[in-house]
């Protein structure tokens, strides 16, 4: 198609499809580069996945960390993400991340309202290998306060109930460790953020919403703010439906906004950050190992794949499309996802039983390996997919378990309605199990040999609490082992936990400039993907937190980067391209 064959209705230099914080990055990065981003988003609100998540960055070697007394260098990133990886991504992305991931965060927090901080505590998730840290590589976002978006405030994606005191008030990530586990100062701390909550009488006239912004809200409030200070549009409601090849090359795309078809030409490029493809049930029967189910995903519903679609009919080729960012994840009546269970699992006095009332893993484990080992251990009369997650009164009392609050905040009588079926609980281990569908026999055997092992606080089977990461989320008031304690009181609770995600990793195949490659191997011209969109350069791991979204904003930057290039200077066209 040459372009005297289209009729536009709308033109900029560079169209972003989706406005997480990957797709915002390139959007602001390529308006400061003097080119006209315009950012689309298919839903209604604002943020997608982003917004829900945590909000954390893994910048390895980033610029905080001498500051705070620790060490790095780019030579242990890679040579940790070469280990954690296998050698399976060996194409120049992850010496272009651990370079640039930290160039991205300088030019956002000089340029923009995004502010982050090391978190010293936070190991990797693999701090035993080679290259591994004890922590300062993930990075939060600082709070962001919500006044400063004005309207634009409830145009964004809601944080996930999980992530909020009550359901309501925002905590940051080390509010939460403290108020997980009582530690000290609790009380005083609780009252802290319930205060900050309700003395903002206006913002509590608008919505039961907090306008004090935490996580994955904050860094999507700071990032929307900052477009909103450059005037970059951004328009709800605009799904993509097909790239327009022009003259050779993407030129645009077709939308549909508002329910009306709309053709946008991008005359410099067009930057795929749509998200990934598990809210499809096709593509996840296509791809995914089964079971595995659309309504298990902890991420909005939007997300179907419709950017890795596109690619693909224009010939992109595609990578890691049976993998995802696993999470074990537990439904909740009316909720529109499911609950990702990031730290219940990690505390003493619970274990992970399959059918054959049988652990199978380290309950404490990185999220996306609780999932490796549902799956790998999925077999006929000890099926893993979906698990148990089995726990006894004391751990009630204490702990949270994904939609309940510790008992001593709200008893099993107090629960509303909607909660009481998302639990079972008996008398004993061998009626709860017979409730559920497990092995009594089974379950009962596992929980004597694991009392026994946390009583002398080791696990010889797993070695739960073993690693420094394991411990991060563990009861520092449990010794010898933080993450061990035996199941001795009645009555018995367990909950049923899925094969879900936070998102598909699998996608578009993307080169050290985001560029999206052709089946032969060449770049698509004028085609970008970043974030779920493509494949990730993690391979079929999890590093560390951060992980999902450090890469995403990288090389949402790298996008910009190599766009703007291309737009100043065309005849370094061949010179980029190489």
């Amino acid at each position: 198609m040459n372009e005297a064959g289209i009729e536009w209705d709308q033109c900029c230099d560079v169209l972003v499809i989706g406005s997480g914080a990957g797709g915002m990055t390139a959007a602001l990065r390529a308006h400061d580069l003097g080119l006209k981003a315009l950012l689309i988003e298919k839903s209604s609100e604002y943020g997608g996945t982003s917004a829900v998540s945590g909000g954390g960055i893994w910048i390895p070697n980033n610029p905080r960390i001498s500051a705070l007394g620790g060490q790095d260098s780019a030579e242990e990133a890679i040579a940790y993400l070469r280990a954690v990886t296998h050698g399976e991504i060996d194409d120049g992305r992850i010496e272009t991340y651990v370079e640039q991931g930290r160039r991205m965060l300088e030019y956002l927090e000089q340029h923009s309202r995004v502010r982050f901080e090391a978190q010293p505590q936070y190991a990797d998730y693999y701090p035993e290998v080679p290259g591994g840290k004890p922590g300062y590589r993930s990075m939060d976002p600082l709070p962001f306060d919500a006044v400063q978006l004005g309207d634009e405030f409830l145009k964004m994606r809601a944080p996930s109930p999980g992530t909020l005191m009550m359901g309501r008030m925002a905590m940051t990530m080390k509010e939460a460790q403290v108020l997980l586990c009582r530690g000290k100062g609790w009380l005083r701390l609780t009252l802290r953020v319930m205060w900050r909550y309700w003395r903002d009488r206006k913002g509590r006239k608008l919505s039961r919403r907090d306008r004090f912004l935490t996580l994955g809200n904050a860094l999507v409030g700071a990032l929307r703010c900052s477009m909103l200070d450059r005037e970059v549009p951004l328009w709800l409601d605009c799904a993509l439906e097909q790239l327009l090849i022009v003259d050779g090359r993407i030129g645009g795309a077709q939308v549909r906004r508002d329910g009306k078809l709309v053709r946008i030409k991008a005359r410099h490029g067009v930057i795929i950050a749509a998200g990934g493809f598990e809210r499809n049930q096709a593509m996840r029967d296509q791809y995914h190992p089964q079971p595995s189910q659309a309504s298990w995903s902890a991420t909005p519903p939007n997300n179907t794949g419709d950017g890795i679609r596109a690619g693909q009919a224009v010939g992109a080729r595609t990578a890691l499309m049976e993998h995802s960012w696993w999470a074990p994840t537990t439904h909740v009546q009316g909720e529109e996802k499911q609950r990702a269970l990031f730290v219940e699992r990690t505390l003493p006095g619970c274990v992970l039983v399959n059918a054959a009332g049988e652990r199978f893993v380290n309950e404490a484990a990185p999220y996306t390996d609780i999932v490796y080992a549902m799956y790998a251990n999925n077999r006929e009369g000890a099926s893993s997919v979906p698990c148990w997650m089995v726990f006894d009164a004391s751990f009630r009392r204490k702990y949270p378990c994904g939609a309940l609050l510790p008992g001593y905040a709200q008893r099993d009588w107090q629960l509303p309605r909607h909660l009481r079926d998302y639990f079972h609980k008996a008398s004993s281990l061998e009626a709860l199990a017979s409730s559920i569908g497990v092995d009594p026999a089974g379950l009962a055997r596992t929980v004597q040999r694991f009392n026994a092992m946390a009583s002398l606080g080791r696990d010889e089977d797993f070695a739960k609490g073993e690693s420094l990461f394991d411990r991060y989320y563990g009861d520092p008031g449990v010794q010898p082992n933080p993450c061990l304690a035996p199941l001795l009181q009645a009555p018995f609770y367990a909950v049923r936990v899925d094969a879900g995600d936070i998102g598909t990793k699998g996608g578009l195949l993307t080169d050290v400039h985001a560029r999206v490659l052709h089946e032969d191997g060449q770049p698509i011209l004028g085609l970008y993907a970043i974030g779920n969109s493509a494949a990730s350069m993690m391979g079929r791991t999890y590093p560390g937190a951060g992980s999902t979204l450090g890469p995403a904003m990288t090389f949402g930057y790298l996008a910009a980067n190599h766009i703007g290039a291309l737009a100043s200077n065309p005849q370094a066209q061949v010179a980029l391209v190489s």
